[in-house]
């Protein structure tokens, strides 16, 4: 690696906890791997004490299905990665769990937004730790990443969350709306030099200001959208102060935010930070402290006052005739989920999201909402390979178990060679008993209908 920014050196040394000689040691390892488990697919994997399977290593402390690995395995040639079972994901960050835990009550009803997510780490995190009665809001600005983080949070099968592309000044529409902003917000980079090195030829001085400037222009961009006493938690993967502890200082003076405090374990060996003016309350991870790359963290809470709560208009979207009878053989559940149309679609939506979800339909750019269960025809289901990821699917579904090459064989969509089935028809295809795709068995052939978009290519 190259010798890491002086300027940002000199700033470090002045940092609680910092070490110099201990922390340039660090950056000269290989940074840690670790992966966060899918709770509702989690049996797949093998647990931590067979020493099989991913190769665990030990468990994250402040994730409760967080796991560091013995080394970095090839994931896209793990079926179970492509089936959802679990999202790759670096350690610090996956301390939003306990800020949440510790700030939030998550055995209510929430309306949460996570507001810069792709590629959707953080948004998998907290669709895993909401109940199925709350809403999560999962945003991304720019236009091809939003569509990286729909494909990752369909993977992940969460039927109470909606995928958004608009940028932040568009939250401005939903005033007083969200019980919880997750904000992990674009910075420069440091944190990450150990696992990214081409970032250490982009960061300068100035690009932190650029980032300090961005940073407080979202954030009172979309400060409209919380609700009083509601929770913002923000983060980023920089070690600079300016884009820290000093943003924590001026959401107190601009916004008027109390910040909240957060009692982390002292042998996790994360720092807290105050800040300079107000002294809030954040939290430093360094790699030659943590498990992990740099990342900042604090907890934010906006200051109580009246307010009207907004009105759901009742939907002027006419009902389609949707045949249960046919989704019936397909779903269970089906009383719970409200059914759509869209162009030639239909739609799953909770029955007790579905005000929420076209409220915000009708005030943002929206590319996910609910399940995508497929073309509905007069006789059958064509099924969307959403319905294969989702939690929605009934027992009597036709499934066949893959071994570790046919699986491979599927992903690749090329010809499943020693294939057998006793019937025909629409397959789920299986790895370990979790679901990877469909395929249609025919007499003389299979139809291969996983997503060309999502298929292995090396």
């Amino acid at each position: 690696m190259n010798q890491l920014p002086e300027n940002l050196l000199a700033e470090l040394r002045l940092q609680q906890g910092f070490d110099e000689i201990a922390f340039l040691l660090a950056h000269q390892q290989l940074p840690n791997t670790s992966i966060r488990l899918n709770p509702k697919k989690k049996t797949a994997i093998a647990p931590l004490s067979e020493g099989e399977g991913l190769g665990m290593r030990s468990k994250i402390a402040w994730c409760e299905n967080g796991f560091y690995l013995k080394a970095r395995p090839s994931f896209t040639y793990d079926p179970l990665f492509h089936a959802g079972c679990y999202y790759v994901q670096e350690a610090s960050s996956m301390f939003l769990e306990f800020v949440l835990k510790q700030s939030v009550d998550l055995s209510q009803s929430l309306k949460v937004l996570d507001l810069c997510a792709a590629p959707g780490g953080k948004s998998t995190l907290v669709a895993s730790l909401l109940n199925e009665n709350s809403l999560l809001v999962s945003n991304e600005v720019i236009k091809n990443r939003a569509t990286i983080l729909k494909e990752n949070l369909v993977k992940w099968g969460s039927e109470n969350v909606l995928v958004t592309n608009n940028d932040p000044k568009h939250f401005e529409r939903l005033e007083n709306y969200f019980d919880v902003l997750v904000i992990d917000a674009p910075c420069s980079g440091s944190g990450l030099f150990r696992k990214e090195p081409n970032y250490l030829n982009e960061w300068n001085e100035n690009l932190v200001s650029l980032c300090n400037q961005r940073q407080q222009r979202i954030l009172a961009d979309v400060w409209k959208c919380l609700k009083p006493n509601g929770v913002l938690i923000y983060s980023t993967c920089s070690f600079s102060e300016s884009e820290n502890e000093e943003i924590a200082d001026w959401m107190v003076d601009e916004l008027q935010a109390e910040n909240i405090s957060i009692n982390a374990p002292t042998e996790w060996n994360i720092v807290t930070t105050k800040s300079k003016k107000h002294k809030a309350q954040g939290f430093r991870f360094y790699p030659h402290l943590v498990q992990g790359e740099g990342f900042f963290c604090c907890a934010m809470r906006k200051q109580n006052a009246d307010f009207e709560k907004p009105r759901l208009k009742k939907s002027k979207q006419k009902t389609s005739t949707i045949n249960k009878s046919i989704l019936s053989n397909w779903l269970t559940a089906i009383d719970a989920y409200e059914f759509q149309q869209k162009n030639e679609f239909v739609i799953a939506q909770p029955k007790s999201l579905i005000g929420e979800m076209e409220f915000i339909s009708g005030k943002l750019n929206v590319i996910k909402s609910g399940i995508n269960i497929g073309q509905l025809t007069h006789k059958d289901l064509i099924p969307d390979h959403e319905l294969a990821m989702s939690n929605l699917l009934s027992d009597k579904i036709q499934k066949v178990e893959l071994n570790f090459e046919q699986a491979i064989q599927y992903l690749k969509k090329e010809e499943i060679k020693n294939f057998e089935s006793n019937f025909v028809g629409w397959t789920l295809m299986q790895y370990q008993h979790q679901n990877l795709g469909w395929a249609k068995v025919l007499s003389n052939r299979i139809n291969n209908y996983y997503p060309m978009n999502g298929r292995i290519l090396k």
